[in-house]
């Protein structure tokens, strides 16, 4: 029987990380605003959260990440030039980022991983589902999959993550679920996650990217979820429990409802590696109306004349 559930409205952003692998240009500037052809990868990624119906916002932050609440903040300075100059199409950019959402943040302080950082959202979420969208990949808004995440959680309760299938050689570098199929070819149910196994004991080539749609009973998993790969409290481990203790009930109370998987077939855009960052870029130029056409024809000589 179709179940009714609370209407998902929060989503939480973590972006506390160094960039390292983008260093020296992340040493002063977070790696989250680094620019995506004109606007920095955060904004694409709060606008999948706003346009899937989600239009609270919570990011987690650190140290030296000032520039992500400047750049959703408004600047009155900046706002007041472009109007003077009659420079509406800037304006109107500018003030974009400012009215997307409501925004709220908070240090995550001590970086001890993505576990601990959607832990630090607790006080904010409460006890309703909601939204983990990570800041490396970028969805498609023609491929609106957040929506048919939400859409699966609110049907069958409990927590829904993204999973694509990859190489099966390059497995290791994810997280990988065990699954069992549903009545929709799309989504399948979880019975067991493994970070970044060796793919020769990997269970499928299904990897977790970064999209989660969470049932409030992962705080409490969470909380006792000691640090795993890497010494870190990793979010894989802590819905793995939550696959694992389906039916049962403990000192926490239920076991927060079945963890269901929605299998992406869009396109995604990694930002969290330079080639891959690089890629991005060039594909969402080609395909943007005001640049597409003259970039595809430069890009097109470079590759005969100059590869």
């Amino acid at each position: 029987m179709t179940q009714s559930h609370s209407r998902i409205s929060k989503a939480v952003i973590p972006a506390a990380g160094l960039g390292t692998r983008f260093l020296p240009a992340t040493k002063a500037t977070p790696k989250e605003m680094l620019p995506v052809v004109d606007k920095p990868a955060i904004q694409y990624v709060v606008e999948e959260a706003v346009a899937a119906g989600l239009s609270d916002v919570l990011m987690i932050t650190g140290r030296n990440k000032r520039p992500l609440e400047d750049h959703f903040d408004r600047n009155y300075e900046l706002e007041e030039a472009l109007s003077r100059k009659g420079d509406a199409g800037r304006l109107a950019r500018v003030q974009e980022s400012s009215d997307l959402a409501t925004m709220h943040y908070v240090r995550q302080g001590d970086p001890r991983g993505l576990g601990h950082a959607v832990l630090c959202a607790e006080p904010h979420v409460g006890d309703q589902p909601f939204a983990v969208l990570l800041g490396d990949d970028l969805i498609d808004p023609r491929d609106p999959l957040l929506a048919r995440m939400i859409e699966i959680q609110e049907r069958e309760g409990g927590s829904v993550v993204a999973l694509m299938e990859v190489d099966p050689a390059q497995i290791h570098m994810y997280g990988c679920a065990a699954v069992k199929p549903t009545s929709d070819s799309d989504v399948v149910k979880i019975t067991d996650l493994v970070e970044k196994p060796d793919p020769a004991e990997a269970p499928s080539n299904l990897a977790v990217i970064g999209r989660y749609v969470l049932d409030p009973a992962i705080f409490a998993i969470l909380r006792r979820t000691e640090p795993g790969r890497g010494n870190e409290i990793q979010l894989t481990d802590a819905i793995q429990k939550l696959a694992e203790a389906e039916h049962s009930v403990d000192e926490a109370g239920p076991s927060g409802g079945p963890v269901h998987g929605v299998i992406f077939k869009g396109r995604r855009y990694d930002t969290g590696d330079r080639g891959d960052y690089l890629r991005a870029i060039v594909r969402l130029a080609c395909e943007r109306e005001d640049l597409g056409p003259e970039f595809r024809d430069w890009l097109r000589s470079f590759v005969t004349e100059e590869m």
